[in-house]
């Protein structure tokens, strides 16, 4: 069985994101979207949260499996028994800051390869961090993430002010 892992924080999900992970289904026999736990980024949602929010999203899809992971990626990956790490990319910017990754990661496991998936001309411009601003401000993000995420965060940016 060939596992490949798509690790994120995921603060919150967007259309990206599942763009990358459904595409990335139709490659592998199964997919393990690593929820990253300790991060220097400051979440929003919390690690349950986030995981939840992702889950939802993959109900109907078996081969797709959500699961929190602390310290190395490239454990992780060992521990899932996970052959390949998907990446996503929206521009030439991500590439340079993910292929130094996917080089220390190569270096740390020499078998675990990494996969770029380049995003949908859709969703170029999104990212968690864009979804957080304009929603805080009030702004439309209706098909930029999925419904109940949109709900989450509207909910969550409420209770924070």
């Amino acid at each position: 069985m060939r596992k490949a892992i798509y690790p994120g924080t995921f603060d919150p999900v967007t259309n990206g994101h599942l763009d990358i992970a459904n595409r990335a289904a139709k490659l592998f026999d199964k997919i393990i979207i690593g929820v990253a736990e300790d991060t220097a980024k400051n979440t929003l949602f919390n690690l349950d949260e986030r995981i939840d929010l992702l889950r939802s999203q993959f109900k109907e899809l078996p081969t797709v499996e959500v699961k929190p992971f602390t310290g190395l990626l490239v454990d992780f990956a060992k521990e899932e028994n996970c052959c390949t790490i998907i990446r996503g990319i929206r521009a030439v910017s991500d590439f340079e800051y993910e292929f130094q990754l996917s080089l220390m990661n190569k270096k740390l496991s020499p078998n675990l390869e990494t996969v770029f998936l380049m995003t949908s001309s859709d969703y170029l411009f999104l990212s968690s961090s864009v979804i957080k601003q304009v929603s805080s401000l009030g702004g439309c993000i209706e098909g930029l993430v999925p419904t109940d995420v949109a709900k989450a965060l509207y909910k969550k940016l409420r209770n924070t002010r």
